[in-house]
């Protein structure tokens, strides 16, 4: 056996306590989202351990251990002076305020889904066999839009379509929107919310997730201009569309080419297909950092083998790159093919025949 150098095992050592306290807290952090103790505290008041079970109904001596790891965590504030608990406008927006564009819980639900599936994972890493995402727990489909829709919030609308050449134009004028693997449907929401002369159409192909779409879309009140639809990337109706949109889920698929050719085929002839994907650099030195270590580890447990589940499984994975990307936009007949616009966590592509 190699002699290990002390020092760096002393270090690895000392950033595996923090990664273990980092896992612990999330799981503390999906208890207290569910029992709905951070939004108890969302005002930011001081209260004692007592006074915020008393506030949400649960028993005091399980808060007064929670609220003290959350403090050790820094995702609570504490004033030793006179032994109360708060929320800094920061903590409240990051865990208690469900539309801030900084509101984090639904990655840790994605994150609980990843343990509650580990031996379904390790299962698929013996036999190559892939795992679809209906099969995952129930956990991550909520997660997913609960997470996706912050950065939705903050950049769809404001961002991301007026970045593509005509498009804001076009949906304020009125246009035929096909949001496909729309999930929850919160970014179908969105743009119906913001262009009420436009029509939209959601296509996924996870039935419950159609149906909590719907649901969504009536609650918003934009139910009558959109059509959530159970369909496949592969078979949602060719309308002629002037929009084809496809959020954090091109990677996901089997065939993204195949995928691609009916999006051609779908498309108005001067129609726009926008993908947004996980940001990636194209290379993976200098995708080694703490927002490629979450998208690789997401791609690991979720993306890759939902990909791998499918037809053709090409396996992209969550850090595809512009690269890979570009091949199939090209390899499904497309002849532009654009970075319209980033974020730290997304790229936007403008693709076109």
């Amino acid at each position: 056996m190699r002699e290990p150098d002390m020092q760096k095992l002393d270090a690895l050592v000392g950033r595996l306590v923090g990664d273990v306290g980092a896992a612990v807290s999330g799981v503390l952090v999906t208890l207290g989202d569910h029992l709905g103790l951070f939004k108890a505290m969302a005002d930011g008041t001081p209260m004692t351990s007592a006074e915020l079970a008393d506030k949400v109904g649960v028993k005091e001596r399980y808060v007064r251990e929670w609220l003290s790891a959350q403090a050790a965590a820094d995702y609570v504030s504490y004033d030793d002076k006179t032994e109360r608990f708060f929320l800094t406008p920061e903590q409240a927006m990051v865990f208690a305020e469900e539309n801030s564009p900084a509101f984090f819980n639904g990655a840790f639900d994605v994150v609980q889904s990843m343990w509650m599936d580990e031996p379904k994972i390790a299962n698929a890493f013996k036999t190559g066999s892939g795992l679809g995402w209906h099969e995952h727990s129930a956990c991550l489909f909520r997660g997913t839009e609960r997470f996706f829709r912050p950065g939705y919030n903050s950049h769809l609308i404001s961002e991301w379509i007026p970045a593509l050449e005509g498009m804001h134009e076009k949906l304020q004028a009125g246009a035929a929107v096909a949001d496909v693997g729309c999930g929850h449907g919160a970014s179908t929401i969105l743009m119906a919310q913001a262009y009420p002369n436009s029509t939209f159409f959601g296509f996924d192909y996870h039935l419950p997730s159609i149906e909590r779409a719907k649901a969504a879309a009536k609650e918003a009140g934009v139910a009558g201009r959109i059509t959530f639809e159970q369909a496949s990337a592969k078979d949602f109706p060719a309308a002629g569309y002037d929009l084809v949109a496809m959020f954090d889920c091109l990677h996901d698929m089997g065939d993204p080419v195949g995928a691609g050719r009916h999006v051609r085929e779908s498309l108005a002839d001067d129609g726009t297909w926008m993908i947004v994907e996980p940001f990636a650099h194209d290379c993976l030195k200098d995708n080694l950092n703490p927002v490629g270590r979450v998208f690789y580890g997401a791609s690991t447990m979720i993306c890759t083998p939902a990909s791998l589940s499918q037809e053709v499984g090409l396996g992209l994975g969550a850090q595809a790159g512009e690269m890979k990307l570009r091949k199939v936009a090209m390899d499904a007949g497309f002849s532009h093919f654009r970075k319209a616009t980033e974020t730290p966590f997304n790229m936007v592509f403008e693709v076109r025949a």
